[in-house]
């Protein structure tokens, strides 16, 4: 992965389940800047605050440039998934479209998910999406997200798929930032909503979490149904 500009976001709230109102999801990131970039977590989060379905509680573990090998090496997020409380993990990496990335983001998948399991959580795998120069990698990128998903019977949240569903709406939103690689603050609202969408079997609320034409997040709202449509939510995966 070329190099990022976003520094680690670190941090976020660690509830047990014991201790939060019943209903309540704590979900763990583990990633890269991807991630990080305009605090996805928090985005999520702020769903779950305004909507009608259950709120959610999100930790954060995330380095720039970071691989889920890279993560098994170090640790931090091995640790924080056996420390427990979790309803379930967010696994991401980078586009992984190239038959050596997919072979590590799948094996890396799995031995993250013996711990996640062995927690009481379930895995989920967040499909991002290629750089702007590689966009004929969506396919690969896909693939190789829905592949690892597969191997360990996780939730697939196709983000990346929701890229390209709003681009079938209208092909000038801009979802690419300056570096065309990471997202603008539209597109991880977008990713926000797919992933909040799947993780607890509801729609998002209507209203954006910060200011937007209404038009636009209309459309992004729009194109994560049409990206999760086919994508079962969290609890209900079936491979």
């Amino acid at each position: 992965m070329r190099a990022l500009a976003v520094l680690v976001v670190a941090a976020a709230v660690a509830v047990s389940a014991a201790q939060a109102p019943r209903g309540d999801l704590h979900v763990l990131f583990v990633g890269n800047s991807l991630t990080a970039a305009n605090d996805l977590p928090a985005l999520v989060e702020q769903l779950g605050r305004s909507g009608a379905g259950p709120r959610v509680k999100c930790e954060t573990i995330a380095f720039p440039n970071y691989s889920l090998e890279d993560h098994w090496s170090r640790g931090d997020a091995v640790a924080a998934i056996r420390r427990g409380g979790w309803t379930t993990v967010v696994l991401q990496q980078g586009p992984s479209a190239l038959p050596e990335s997919r072979v590590l983001l799948r094996e890396y998948t799995r031995r993250f998910a013996g711990e996640i399991r062995r927690a009481g959580a379930a895995p989920a795998l967040y499909m991002v999406w290629p750089a702007a120069d590689r966009r004929g990698d969506f396919d690969g990128v896909k693939t190789s997200y829905q592949l690892a998903a597969r191997d360990v019977s996780g939730a697939f949240l196709p983000v990346g798929e929701a890229w390209r569903a709003a681009w079938a709406r209208d092909a000038h939103v801009d979802l690419y930032g300056p570096d065309g690689f990471h997202p603008t603050r539209a597109a991880s609202y977008l990713a926000a909503l797919v992933i909040y969408q799947q993780l607890t079997g509801q729609p998002p609320p209507r209203d954006p979490p910060f200011a937007m034409p209404p038009a636009l997040a209309s459309l992004l709202q729009q194109a994560a149904v049409d990206a999760t449509r086919a994508a079962p939510p969290a609890g209900r995966i079936r491979f």
